[in-house]
Parts: structure tokens; sequence; C-alpha cells
């Protein structure tokens, strides 16, 4: 008997053509004379331009399966940016009202466009508790409501389950293309969906790959468990250890300061013409450190979340001074190819 899939099931399908098959792209460089080769997701050409589109248009059909969201539900949800555009953009074209809670120290870029998609917008101040406050009002005010869904980002193992069914599996293929076996991967954790789920997908096929999670250095989160210090590399470090990501199943945690990532997100601009946000500077820092220590012939592999375009207002369009001990500084960008 033939499966028959619901309206909104077919809405959310018809928009996949928008939503993932983005370029691997090999960076080959120079540091302190080695030669070196960075594997890289272009994540940018998504529909909203990052990462986190393929997570919530996997978690929105699977709340259609299950139930969970019907047709005229409010999706409400907790974000420093990128996961609320997502939700904001694939929510108005499936017939949604969005209202994202976000801390007022993100970007002006990010209100802006969740507004262009007609979310509503409610800022969080440190005062009010700051992201883990951000959190707890999306829940009361689904709890005070009626036909809400939360997508709860940071505690639903959809998250996880998007990247091992899409972005894990786009990885594989794409390296075979290159002819080089994977070695290992390191992403940025903003809800940990990215580094679990693909890192899940990579050691399924080899369980030698080594799998690290990346946190700025002025804030290391994941090493202490709870909010350390300040950092401007927004979407990764969110002041709380998220309850998907398990440590455990993890490598060693490979940590970047802010502003050395963003010295190497211009450089990534600027050298190559990749306009790339700042946690795309941080985990390919991230990569590089991982290249030195890696065996040849093994790639090491990252993302690059997003574009530069939700940080034209902040220290990402600014000079940034060189401090010591920063490895943009030593790092000379090569060659680039790309595979589909």
């Amino acid at each position: 008997m033939p499966i028959v899939l619901s309206p909104e099931i077919d809405r959310v399908d018809a928009l996949a053509p928008l939503i993932g098959s983005t370029p691997l792209l090999r960076i080959e460089l120079e540091y302190r004379g080695l030669d070196l080769e960075v594997y890289a997701k272009y994540e940018a050409e998504n529909m909203t331009g990052s990462v986190k589109d393929r997570m919530a248009a996997h978690i929105l059909r699977r709340g259609y399966e299950c139930g969970a969201l019907r047709p005229g539900d409010t999706i409400a949800e907790a974000s420093s940016g990128n996961t609320g555009i997502a939700f904001a953009a694939l929510g108005c074209a499936l017939g949604h009202g969005v209202r994202i809670y976000m801390p007022d120290w993100m970007s002006h870029e990010r209100v802006d466009l969740l507004e262009s998609f007609g979310a509503a917008v409610v800022p969080v101040s440190h005062a009010q508790g700051g992201f883990l406050g951000a959190v707890e009002m999306a829940e009361r005010w689904a709890a005070e409501h009626e036909r809400v869904f939360l997508p709860r980002q940071f505690d639903n193992p959809i998250n996880i389950e998007a990247h091992e069914l899409t972005t894990g599996p786009e990885i594989s293929r794409q390296l075979a293309e290159f002819g080089v076996a994977a070695g290992a991967f390191v992403a940025g954790v903003g809800t940990g969906g990215t580094v679990m789920g693909v890192g899940r997908h990579l050691r399924s096929l080899d369980s030698e790959v080594r799998v690290h999670p990346l946190e700025p250095a002025n804030s290391p989160t994941l090493r202490e468990g709870h909010c350390v210090g300040a950092h401007r590399i927004q979407g990764i470090s969110d002041e709380f250890v998220p309850a998907i990501v398990d440590l455990d199943e993890l490598d060693e945690i490979v940590d970047v300061w802010d502003g050395d990532a963003i010295i190497m997100a211009q450089e990534l601009c600027r050298s190559l013409g990749l306009a790339v946000g700042i946690s795309s500077g941080a985990n390919f820092l991230g990569a590089v450190k991982l290249a030195l220590e890696s065996p040849p012939g093994r790639a090491v592999l990252t993302v690059l979340p997003d574009s530069n375009a939700k940080y034209l207002s902040t220290d990402l369009c600014h000079r940034e001074p060189v401090e010591e001990g920063y490895l943009s500084s030593e790092i000379r960008l090569g060659g680039l190819q790309a595979v589909r």
C-alpha cells in the first residue's frame, strides 16, 4: 500500500532542493613551511545562507509526521540567529507564525532578517537570564498559549539526525570524488547537532575517525560545564552545554581565540573569495590544528556554517589586532577546489 504524505510534508519536500547538496571545498595552505589541506563544507549555499536550514527543515518534517506540528501552529524557539532565521523562513513558507527569543547582544542584521520573514523577535538581556533566559521564556510562552510548536534545538535528537542523514553522507560521497578518506572532523558547538551527527555518520564507516568539538578559548564552556567568560564567535558556546552533546562520544575539545577566528574569516574572504562568518574562521583554524597532527592521506574536515552577511556590523568588518599565539598570522592560503 503506498505511503500517503500530508500536504504539509509535501510542502516541506518541495523546499528540499533549496537545502543541502552544498559543495565540499579542498583548501590548500602553508603553515610555517608545511603544506596542508583542509576540507570544508560550504554551507552558505543553503536556503537562508546557513547550515541551520538542514536541522530546521528536518525538525519541521518530523513534527508533521508525528502530529506534533499542525497547520496554523506558531513556532517558538530560542536562538542566537541562524536557527531562528531558518525557522522564520521555513515557517512563513509553510504558513506558520514564528516567535524567536534572542539575546539582545547579537548583530542587528539577525534581527532585521528575522523581521523580514515576518517573525516576532523577543530580545532577552543579560539581566533576564541571557541565553538560558531565552530558552526559559520560549518554554513559558508555549505553556501559556495554545497551538505552539517548540523545536527545542538544544535538546532535540532530531537535530543530530538531520546531520547524520544529510551532511555526513554528502561529505562521504564528496570525499570519494576527491579520492581521500576521512581522518578527523571538527565543528564549533552551538547546539552540537553538526558535530554529533556528522561524527556518527563518519564513524559508522570508520570507527577510527576522530571527532572534535570546538569552542572559543575566551569562553571554555564545554571544558568547565557552564558559562565562563565572553566571546565574539556568535552561534557557538551559548552559555551552557546542550543536552544533545555527549562529550564522552567525542574526542578532545579544540579551542581557538575569537580574534584569531575573526582574522581567519577575513583572510578566507580576502584571499579565496569565501564570504564567511566568524564561526567559519574558528572551524577552519580548528581544522588546521588537527591537520598539523594528522597522518598523511587522511582528510581533516570541517564546516563553514554561514556567510558574512549577518556580521557586517560586528568586528568581522573591522581591523583586528594580531595577538601572540594566533595561528591565522602564519597561515598562507593557496589553491581551492570544489565538488558538489
